[in-house]
């Protein structure tokens, strides 16, 4: 068999490894690269252009192990020496949205340990009866610990029912046991039932730089509670459409919260949650929300994240779990914009 002969076979495709060819101007004819070619689509527009700005390169989404060590150091920042920066007064945000399942407690409970991990004094209030912020922050809940329900219907101070989160300085959490549950009801016939927790915050007698209410998925007195209690309202949504449905009933009930009994309340935040880049959906949905909402949705989004998922199962928040994980890495940046936006606004984003 001839050179040229052998040649002819090493052009052909085989299911074997192709023999290297020299490098060329074109893109390899394999791989993720071919997904983000420039060459136009019917529609006039690169390929590049269908994918979202959130996209990671494929650098970002397999990154090298220094690269990961790196981030990992930067989000438990064990020096100390990275410090995000501190508002004026405190901010006390209710995280809220009556649709389950879009990440109120995932985002409440990761902004909160990326926050205290940066130099920031910070209590999270569970409000939900199923308790999964304690969970998260691996705080005991279970029936006889002292909880939110004694400070709502008993009275007992805050700074007697917030426990200290382990290996988190300044973190503090305010946990929700099952007799929460039954606290709507009991709360009916109680004198400013609306006004029950706005009051035992102000009483605490430690300032915090911020204060996390993570509210039910409901908008029920629990969550009125917390709308009466906070400045500001941060809302995840996740990117689909059933998210969107429900939120124009939220938004009616935080106004009409905000005209009967808090007027200072505002929407200062939105953060999309569940981000699947692979689907044009949640592109679609990305786009609704930045275009009604404007400059009050973060720019960083949180990415669907296996980590994230994990990390409750261990008592954890994904910044301690996989601090290196890119849902890790999204929270610390939510969390950055956060604490800018606070600082650049004198405190309400």
């Amino acid at each position: 068999m001839s050179t040229q002969h052998g040649g002819d076979y090493a052009a052909q495709p085989t299911p074997a490894p192709p023999v290297s060819a020299p490098p060329t101007s074109a893109p390899p004819a394999s791989g993720p690269s071919v997904a983000v070619s420039a060459e136009p689509t019917p529609d006039g527009a690169t390929s590049g252009e269908h994918v979202s700005r959130e996209t990671p390169t494929r650098d970002e989404d397999d990154p090298p192990l220094a690269m990961e060590a790196l981030r990992a150091v930067q989000i438990l920042n064990p020096s100390g020496e990275i410090t995000m920066p501190r508002p004026d007064h405190p901010r006390v945000l209710c995280v809220a949205n009556q649709k389950g399942g879009v990440g109120k407690t995932t985002t409440t409970v990761n902004l909160a340990v990326a926050l205290a991990l940066h130099g920031n004094r910070v209590l999270v209030v569970d409000l939900d009866p199923q308790g999964n912020a304690s969970t998260g922050l691996n705080v005991p809940h279970h029936a006889g610990v002292p909880d939110v329900y004694d400070c709502l219907i008993d009275n007992v101070p805050l700074a007697e029912v917030a426990q200290p989160v382990e290996g988190i300085p300044n973190l503090f959490c305010v946990p929700a046991t099952i007799d929460l549950a039954g606290a709507e009801i009991e709360l009916v016939s109680v004198v400013a039932r609306e006004s029950r927790l706005a009051r035992a915050i102000q009483a605490h007698p430690e300032k915090f730089d911020y204060v996390f209410i993570d509210c039910p998925p409901s908008l029920g007195l629990l969550t009125v509670n917390a709308l009466c209690a906070a400045q500001e309202v941060l809302i995840p949504i996740q990117c689909e459409y059933y998210a969107l449905e429900g939120l124009n009933q939220l938004i009616n009930n935080i106004n009409l919260v905000r005209q009967h009994l808090n007027p200072t309340l505002d929407v200062s935040t939105i953060l999309l949650t569940m981000y699947d880049r692979r689907t044009r959906l949640a592109d679609a949905v990305e786009q609704d929300v930045r275009n009604h909402f404007g400059a009050k949705v973060l720019e960083a989004v949180i990415p669907r994240n296996v980590r994230v998922s994990e990390a409750p199962s261990y008592g954890q928040s994904v910044m301690t779990y996989d601090p290196g994980s890119r849902g890790a890495t999204s929270y610390f940046e939510a969390a950055l914009e956060l604490a800018m936006r606070g600082v650049n606004t004198g405190g309400t984003a």
